[in-house]
């Protein structure tokens, strides 16, 4: 009798332990979200619209196929994840406030670009628009002659 009250303190125990640092995890993570909201809903965003315009493309060109659409969901949960690595890193030490700018902009130019490729491939944007908005990106190369 007296093992079995002991057993029980024990998982008593371990359990409250557990859902203490589960709660204290995630009330981190609950205001990291809210407190940078908009950084992690423009990663959603250009995700998202990318992988639509993506998807519509690829569903044009050779049917729809699970896995490209699935990629979209695993791309997103990267991004988010290192999104808040990120931003728990900027939060933790000084002088590191660089770190989001830093890596998170390339990777949303870059979702731009691409959602403008798909969209131009399903008829949404023109061509000719990608191609001067792709023109006055690289300036220094000179203009394209469409010509060729």
């Amino acid at each position: 009798m007296n093992t079995l009250h002991k057993d029980m303190k024990t998982s008593l125990l371990i359990t409250l332990s557990l859902t203490t640092a589960f709660a204290f995890i995630g009330t981190y993570f609950l205001h990291l979200t809210a407190d940078n909201i908009d950084q992690f809903l423009s990663v959603g965003l250009v995700v998202f619209a990318d992988g639509f315009f993506g998807i519509w493309a690829g569903v044009k060109r050779e049917g729809f196929q699970t896995r490209k659409a699935l990629s979209v969901l695993k791309t997103f949960g990267f991004w988010t994840i290192m999104l808040a690595a990120i931003l728990s890193i900027e939060k933790g030490f000084t002088g590191t406030a660089w770190l989001s700018e830093t890596i998170m902009a390339p990777f949303l130019v870059f979702q731009l670009i691409s959602i403008l490729k798909n969209a131009s491939m399903v008829g949404v944007v023109k061509n000719e628009l990608v191609t001067q908005i792709l023109d006055k990106l690289d300036n220094h190369k000179g203009n394209r002659d469409v010509t060729e």
